[in-house]
């Protein structure tokens, strides 16, 4: 019994390691959202570009777009920023959530790199990224034309991600709206 003791330790060592061991290969781009196929969060929330009329989710309605969730501070949001232009330039509507930030500095970035957004939202409380379980900018999701979320992801949109994963997804969406 005493020596079994001995190995306690040990063994629990090993299987902390185990843990440890296997989440270093668990996909961690693939963060799932209990939001999937559930409406967007309702907000009303006033937009970067003014005026101080509040938007609505309603506004999100009527066609396959994508919601970027981005801030200034935000260094990866900036290395996206020339991918959500592009994508805006092909048609792809792209609104964005400016989460936790100060709305001079987010209307100052729009105005220096380009705004690829039909309309940005100030979040500047976050009650919105929070609604949407937002781990951290910058994350987007891909909504069908009824303003249901159909797919999440978290990190940058480059074009990688743009080609092989939302592309592929915009597509198969507007099939399955076109067969309806």
């Amino acid at each position: 019994m005493q020596r079994l003791k001995l190995f306690l330790p040990l063994a629990v060592f090993v299987l902390l390691a185990g843990f440890l061991f296997v989440g270093l290969f668990l996909d961690k781009e693939n963060l799932p959202s209990p939001l999937l196929d559930e409406p967007f969060p309702a907000f009303s929330l006033v937009t970067l570009k003014g005026p101080d009329k509040p938007v609505t989710e309603q506004a999100l309605k009527g066609e396959i777009a994508l919601v970027n969730v981005w801030a200034t501070w935000c260094i990866s949001c900036r290395a996206e920023h020339p991918w959500l232009l592009k994508i805006a330039d092909q048609g792809i509507p792209v609104y964005g959530v400016n989460y936790k930030d100060n709305p001079e500095d987010a209307r100052r970035w729009l105005k220096e790199l380009g705004d690829p957004y039909r309309f940005s939202v100030m979040d500047e409380k976050g009650r919105l990224g929070l609604d949407l379980g937002v781990y951290g900018a910058p994350e987007t999701y891909l909504i069908d034309a009824r303003g249901v979320i159909r797919y999440k992801h978290v990190g940058v949109v480059d074009g990688r991600v743009w080609q092989d994963i939302l592309k592929p997804r915009v597509e198969m969406l507007r099939e399955e709206e076109a067969g309806q």
